[in-house]
């Protein structure tokens, strides 16, 4: 078993890093040990994929590295900067302008179309992809003016993706993108997130309970209790297309 995770390749540079974080939730009189001693880097590029049962910590540790949570001891490091040592205002900025959330459920404004959903984005964003743009990356040029009831699940979760690819995030943090959604419809969510990772070079994790999702990974990261107990590179990334559950 291979625990090393921080050596991928001489000339990369982690976008993002944990160093020995561990989160503990207080409950009642029970204290809920969610992290254990944490310690990834994920690479300029990459797509990993974390995998793990109901529990295992894998949410928990996508929010810790989206700024959505503390850690409760450790650190977390972007590009150099310690994100454990930024306040609350610092952390939104870190969020508004360099990560990107894709959810389970789609979380989007039924009133708006497509295209005006992914414009909520680029009006706030910095250097913004326009919304026309971000929503051909993920095949739906001939959408964009449809409401979200006059699209599938499947197209929801894209427009979502577009949502969040928008603002040109270095970071794209995927919780469950195909938890909602059968195989021949995840599979086309799959090829919005990797066409994302391949032409847009933002590094990308992806949480999944389904171990075929991990195939398309540069590399996977299995957790379980809270810990890190397997780690592998794929010699290849299997397409999306490739993949059946």
């Amino acid at each position: 078993m291979n625990t090393d995770i921080n050596k991928h390749g001489p000339d990369s540079s982690p976008t993002i890093e944990t160093i020995d974080i561990s989160k503990t939730y207080h409950v009642g009189s029970l204290d809920v040990h969610a992290l254990d001693g944490i310690n990834i880097s994920l690479f300029e590029g990459e797509m990993v994929v974390l995998l793990g049962p109901s529990g295992s910590g894998k949410s928990t540790l996508l929010n810790i590295l989206g700024g959505l949570d503390r850690p409760s001891s450790g650190r977390v490091m972007f590009r150099g900067q310690e994100l454990t040592g930024f306040d609350d205002r610092a952390l939104t900025m870190y969020r508004r302008d360099h990560v990107g959330f894709v959810f389970q459920f789609y979380n989007l404004v039924a009133s708006l179309t497509a295209r005006e959903n992914v414009s909520l984005v680029t009006e706030i964003a910095h250097n913004p992809m326009p919304a026309d743009e971000a929503l051909a990356v993920v095949g739906l040029a001939e959408r964009m003016d449809h409401f979200p009831a006059e699209l599938s699940g499947g197209e929801q979760q894209r427009v979502a993706i577009a949502r969040a690819i928008a603002k040109r995030p270095d970071i794209l943090m995927c919780d469950e993108p195909t938890g909602a959604l059968d195989s021949k419809t995840g599979i086309k969510v799959l090829e919005a997130i990797e066409s994302t990772n391949r032409s847009l070079g933002t590094t990308t994790a992806i949480i999944t309970h389904n171990a075929t999702v991990a195939d398309m990974a540069d590399r996977v990261i299995v957790l379980a209790d809270g810990k890190i107990i397997e780690i592998r590179e794929n010699k290849k990334r299997k397409k999306p297309s490739e993949l059946s559950w």
